[in-house]
């Protein structure tokens, strides 16, 4: 079964679009960096390295520091699928930043977006 394209498509492509798409709400780029960090354990310095490595969405996830064990906590729904059904983990490590970059988009608060421990 071939991968689905987004797996190989550089992380840096789709970051502007994420980053665009918060600050069109009036959120910014800081906010989204916050999500990405919570999400995966990469801090500011390497979050920037993946970016300037044009790392690919597979490895991207592959080679965060520390997925939060609490992202299995993320529900709901991302083009018509829901997140927690999804059953490939790649995907669902996609779909999750999806989801937060959604609902911070949407206006809720960090405190509302992130789950807590």
């Amino acid at each position: 079964m071939a991968k689905h394209r987004i797996y190989t498509t550089s992380f840096a492509s789709v970051y502007p679009h994420y980053v665009a798409k918060a600050e069109k709400k009036g959120r910014t780029k800081t906010e989204v960096d916050h999500i990405i960090s919570w999400l995966t354990g990469y801090d500011e310095k390497g979050l920037q390295a993946q970016l300037e490595q044009q790392t690919d969405f597979e490895n991207f996830f592959a080679e965060a520091p520390k997925p939060n064990p609490l992202r299995t906590l993320i529900k709901g729904v991302v083009c018509g699928v829901r997140v927690e059904d999804i059953e490939e983990p790649t995907m669902r490590e996609i779909r999750y930043l999806d989801k937060l970059v959604d609902e911070l988009a949407r206006g809720k608060a960090m405190d509302r977006i992130l789950p807590e421990m």
